[in-house]
C-alpha cells in the first residue's frame, strides 16, 4: 500500500483544527514484523504486541505476539506463536483475546498458551476487540461491515450494517460500543472514497449514532479515551493521531507515517504508544 498524503495535508483539506499541543517522543522500539496492536497489562507492568508478520489476511501461521517492558525494552520477541495474522487485543481477567483473520483466540497470559479458538462464520478481516461489563467480547470485521460477539462460549454475528463504516477500533463505554469507522467504499489500496468517523452503538437496542455531525475524519484504526472526556484515534492511511471531542471536532496531534495502527494510552503518564505497521516499530510519545 502506498502513502496517500500526510496527516497534516489531510486535515487542511478537510478544514479540521490542527492542535497547538506539543508532543515529546519518549522512546521507540524496532524489530517487529508488521505490528498492529499494543495493549498494556497493568497487573504485570508489560505491553503485549501483535505481529502480523505475513500478509494481513494470510492463513500462513507466521504471526506471533511479543512482550515489551513498560520502559520500551523488548522482553520476548516471539512470546506466543502459531497465529496467522493477529491484530486486535483485549484483556479479560488473565485471558488475552486476539483476533486472527477469521477466528478469535484466547491466550492465558500466565502460561503463554493458546487456550481457546472460536471460528467467526463468514468473517473476512477480523480486527479489533472490546469487552463489556457482562464479559462479552466484541469483535469488528472491517471488510464485512460486521461486529461479532463472544457470549456464553459462542461467537456469532451481533450486528451487520453499512452504517458501521467498515468498523475498526472498538471501545465499550457507558452502555455503548464506540466504533472507529474506516469509511465508505474501501478501495484496493485500502483507502476509502469517504473517510470514516466515530460512531456509537447502544448495547441494548443496537441503535447506531454518530459522534457529533458525522463529518469525515480519516481511515480510523486505534481508539482510546484520553482521560479527559475525549478520544485518541489513529488514521492508518494518512498517518496521524487525532483527538476527537464529544461534539465530533477533530484535531490532529501528531503527523505520522502511513500504518499508524491500534494504539495504547497511559493516562497517568500521558503517554501514547502507537504501532507503526509499515515501519516495524512502536513509538511512545508524551502528550502535553
Amino acid at each position: 500500500m502506498i502513502r496517500l498524503r500526510s496527516g497534516l495535508f489531510s486535515m487542511l483539506l478537510l478544514g479540521m483544527a490542527v492542535s497547538p499541543a506539543t508532543t515529546e517522543e519518549v522512546w521507540s522500539l524496532e524489530g517487529f514484523k508488521t505490528p498492529e496492536s499494543v495493549l498494556f497489562d497493568a497487573k504485570r507492568n508489560i505491553f503485549y504486541v501483535t505481529n502480523i508478520a505475513g500478509e494481513p489476511t494470510g492463513k500462513d501461521g507466521v504471526g506471533y505476539l511479543s512482550k515489551v517492558s513498560s520502559d520500551g525494552k523488548l522482553q520476548t520477541a516471539e512470546w506466543v506463536t502459531g497465529f496467522d495474522a493477529p491484530k486486535g487485543l483485549v484483556m479479560k481477567g488473565d485471558t488475552l483475546f486476539v483476533t486472527d483473520v477469521d477466528r478469535l483466540r484466547a491466550v492465558d497470559v500466565e502460561s503463554g498458551q493458546i487456550t481457546g479458538t472460536w471460528a467467526a462464520e463468514g468473517a473476512q478481516f477480523l480486527n479489533d476487540t472490546a469487552v463489556d461489563e457482562a464479559g462479552r467480547v466484541f469483535v469488528s470485521d472491517m471488510l464485512a461491515n460486521r461486529i461479532y460477539v463472544l457470549d456464553n462460549d459462542a461467537l456469532s454475528v451481533w450486528l451487520e450494517s453499512e452504517e458501521l463504516l467498515h468498523p475498526n477500533g472498538l471501545r465499550v463505554e457507558d452502555g455503548r460500543l464506540l466504533v472507529a469507522g474506516w469509511g465508505r467504499d474501501i478501495q484496493p489500496d485500502f483507502s476509502s472514497k469517504i473517510s470514516g468517523h466515530l460512531i456509537t452503538i447502544d448495547l441494548k437496542t443496537k441503535a447506531i449514532s454518530d459522534i457529533g455531525p458525522g463529518e469525515p475524519v480519516g481511515n480510523l484504526d486505534g481508539l482510546e479515551p484520553d482521560g479527559a472526556g475525549n478520544w485518541l484515534v489513529t488514521d492508518w492511511v494518512a498517518g496521524a493521531l487525532f483527538r476527537i471531542h464529544p461534539d465530533g471536532k477533530a484535531e490532529q496531534l501528531i503527523d505520522l507515517n502511513q500504518g499508524s495502527a491500534d494504539l495504547e494510552f497511559m493516562e497517568a503518564e500521558k503517554l501514547v504508544i502507537i504501532p507503526m505497521m509499515m515501519d516495524g516499530k512502536l513509538v511512545a510519545t508524551r502528550l502535553d
